[in-house]
């Protein structure tokens, strides 16, 4: 494949709201403070709520989905996840952006295609990134 070893998106920005961590918080059952308790975050150790870090990573779908679609694919899966850091906490209010680095990619018999990116989520304002993983997904066959 042409791409392997290339960017090939830099998403839009997408912002982090309170809603988005309190959803995230009822769905997991993470209730944990300094995400739940704005006022209580503000005197903690970020200085605002933040975002759960399994909350920025399950935005990746999302960044993917924005970014470009693979042509004749019927259907997409996640496969997995290697070497996920969440390298800088995101505060509510905050915007993220991936870039998606295309590492490798790998035919699957008989019609499919494994990849494996680099995802950089990315923060505005801020030099570190939020999270890095390496994100597998499968594509499997154009429809009949």
């Amino acid at each position: 494949m042409a791409c392997v070893g290339q960017e090939v998106a830099l998403t839009d920005w997408a912002t982090i709201t309170q809603e988005q961590v309190n959803l995230f918080a009822q769905a997991t059952g993470d209730h944990q403070w300094i995400h739940v308790d704005p006022e209580r975050a503000k005197a903690g150790p970020f200085g605002a709520p933040i975002a759960h870090g399994f909350l920025t990573l399950s935005l990746l779908p999302q960044f993917f989905a924005a970014a470009f679609a693979i042509v004749g694919a019927r259907m997409g899966v996640n496969y997995g996840l290697n070497r996920v850091r969440f390298t800088s906490p995101v505060p509510v209010g905050s915007r993220l952006r991936a870039r998606l680095v295309l590492q490798d990619a790998e035919a699957l018999s008989p019609e499919g295609l494994q990849m494996t990116w680099l995802v950089t989520l990315e923060r505005e304002g801020s030099d570190k990134p939020a999270c890095v993983a390496e994100f597998l997904t499968r594509n499997y066959g154009a429809a009949p």
